[in-house]
């Protein structure tokens, strides 16, 4: 677990942002090369870069998604399945850090920062190790 977890933080020290951070840790587990993870999530840091959803819970669904659609163009049925595995995981970051907001975690709006963005990356990455790898419930 910890090598993907200190490759979140690597992705982060390089430049990118906290989703590509975390989707690039991960990608390659569900057939996604790292450039297409990359550009795929480039908009969801900084909140979507409006300080909206956090950038690392973005990345949380993006696999989410990899991982879970059947991909099923003529009769696509794999939402539900993909909103049921996310809705744990959304709800354990909010369990740790309050909120999903990225501008409620940085404190913009109170002078309180409740995460950092290398923690809420840590975060996410441990959720993902414990629902997505680890299949938790």
């Amino acid at each position: 677990m910890d090598s993907r977890i200190e490759k979140v933080m690597e992705n982060h020290h390089k430049g990118y942002n906290c989703s590509q951070a975390v989707a690039c840790a991960y990608c390659d587990l569900f057939g996604v090369e790292e450039k297409e993870a990359f550009r795929a999530v480039e908009c969801f840091g900084r909140g979507m870069g409006i300080m909206g959803p956090c950038g690392a819970v973005s990345a949380m669904a993006y696999l989410v998604g990899l991982k879970v659609s059947d991909v099923n163009l003529e009769n696509p049925r794999s939402k539900i399945n993909s909103y049921n595995t996310l809705k744990p995981m959304t709800q354990a970051f909010v369990d740790k850090n309050q909120t999903l907001e990225c501008r409620t975690l940085k404190g913009m709006d109170t002078g309180v920062v409740l995460r950092s963005c290398p923690g809420c990356m840590q975060d996410a990455a441990e959720i993902i190790e414990s629902y997505l790898l680890n299949e938790k419930k």
